[in-house]
């Protein structure tokens, strides 16, 4: 039930209350005079959303791309799928027949466009499948409201005596799209082909796609993890004979109830090596509750790239970041790809600008690489920390400073190095003596090193503050 300007209506009806007469829009008052025993709920937009876009995952054992299709479809584009299937026919067989199973309703229609087997699923014969190029011929004995039209030419077009597609083929193009508007005639040419048609896929349509069915559902730990590296085989062959290499693959457990679990592998570097691959997922297959059995396994490559083949050295080397490429993506994939990065220097004078976060094996960035004359602690902190410091005169570099509550006495101090702010970048009325930082590397008792500063200069309005920045080693 759904409210429409306070009257209470029919959102939608099922095969038997359509059979006593009902249908979708009738006001609730009338169709409890016809049934007085029917059964209403409120109609709820956002969980029916929720539901189709659930069934729209699942289908991506058909195809990798799926969109859904205003309130109560989907549109798949299965365009070198159903050989999968062994034709198109059992490919839309085994589909509507597994939503049967499972009490969804559903009709469907293959054609070469869209919006022809939209209009073929709507209002044609139900489990239609279209030659190629005959779309045309299927469409014409069809009722126009089978074009997608809007409101005012779907109701106007019967009044000048047109109900059927194929009477509009003959009809002036000129006129009609001046009668009804542009849109009018682009609906027709993108059911007939003469026009494209651009479909929002739920998720980017990738044409690195490759699927397993099994007869039996498979359930066993060892069963998944195999299963994986044989889908895993498939798209890596593929890979390997177009000479490409992908950075990220997903590999996707359908179950029986058509929920998916997704697992996700990333690379540092484009790759290709099965193997490396599936040891990368078998970790993560314990978010994978089979429940009563995964039928089929899909995998999706991204970040296709161009990867030659490597001619193997004589001497077994590799270079770098090839032999760290191992390690970073085991590192990735077990703590999360934010995790792991590798400093990058940027050209600024303030110590928390000059460093920025990079892929582990990216190439270098072109900016200027840091002066080894002024080190960088290892590990600088987000934000500097306020400590205590005691000095025996105020441009003296401390002798003592405390931190977390703990005394370090200083033995040994280097500095300072004077880092104004950047006036250039930003306010100048923000720079001045108070912004200016003098660092200073210490040397506690313990062999603990530090790198402190003191902003702003004594006898300059507020008295000056020491703040602990990082930590060499």
């Amino acid at each position: 039930m759904v409210s429409e300007r306070g009257t209470r209506r029919l959102a939608a009806v099922n095969a038997a209350a359509r059979a006593q007469g009902l249908s979708a829009g009738q006001k609730a008052a009338d169709a409890l005079a016809l049934v007085p025993q029917l059964a209403t709920a409120d109609h709820d937009p956002d969980a029916d959303r929720r539901a189709l876009e659930a069934l729209c995952d699942w289908c991506v054992r058909f195809s990798p791309a799926v969109a859904v299709d205003g309130d109560d479809g989907l549109l798949l584009d299965v365009t070198g799928t159903d050989h999968l299937w062994g034709g198109e026919a059992a490919m839309l067989a085994d589909l509507l027949d597994r939503l049967a199973r499972w009490g969804v309703p559903a009709r469907a229609a293959i054609a070469d466009t869209a919006g022809a087997a939209w209009a073929l699923a709507r209002h044609g014969k139900d489990r239609a499948v279209v030659p190629p190029g005959e779309q045309s011929q299927a469409l014409s004995g069809l009722p126009v409201a089978a074009l997608r039209l809007d409101e005012a030419a779907e109701a106007q077009l019967p009044r000048l005596g047109l109900h059927r597609v194929g009477q509009l083929y003959v009809l002036p193009r000129a006129q009609m799209a001046k009668r009804f508007g542009l849109a009018f005639t682009q609906r027709l040419d993108q059911a007939l082909g003469a026009a494209g048609e651009a479909l929002a896929f739920r998720r980017p349509a990738s044409p690195w796609f490759e699927r397993l069915a099994f007869f039996e559902p498979l359930s066993a730990p060892e069963d998944l993890a195999r299963v994986a590296a044989d889908v895993l085989a498939l798209i890596c062959k593929r890979l390997e004979a177009e000479g490409r290499g992908a950075k990220r693959f997903e590999v996707v457990f359908h179950r029986l109830d058509g929920k998916a679990f997704p697992v996700a592998a990333g690379l540092a570097r484009p790759g290709r090596d099965a193997k490396r691959l599936a040891r990368l997922v078998a970790p993560k297959l314990d978010v994978v509750d089979p429940g009563f059995g995964i039928d089929v396994v899909t995998v999706h490559a991204f970040a296709v790239e161009a990867l030659a083949q490597g001619q193997v050295r004589l001497d077994a080397e590799l270079d770098a970041a090839e032999a760290l490429a191992p390690l970073v993506d085991r590192l990735v994939n077990r703590l999360g790809e934010g995790r792991v990065w590798r400093p990058d220097p940027v050209e600024s004078h303030v110590p928390e600008r000059a460093v920025a976060r990079a892929a582990p094996l990216s190439p270098p960035s072109d900016a200027r690489p840091w002066d080894p004359d002024r080190p960088r602690p290892m590990r600088l902190f987000k934000q500097p920390v306020l400590i205590e410091v005691m000095a025996k005169l105020p441009d003296d570099p401390p002798v003592r400073f405390t931190w977390r509550g703990r005394h370090h006495r200083l033995r040994a101090a280097e500095g300072p190095e004077r880092i104004g702010q950047e006036w250039w970048r930003g306010d100048f009325e923000a720079t001045g003596p108070g912004r200016i930082r003098d660092y200073y590397r210490v040397e506690d008792e313990a062999g603990g090193r530090f790198w402190i500063y003191r902003q702003g200069l004594y006898g300059d309005g507020d008295a000056p503050k020491w703040w602990l920045h990082g930590l060499f080693g």
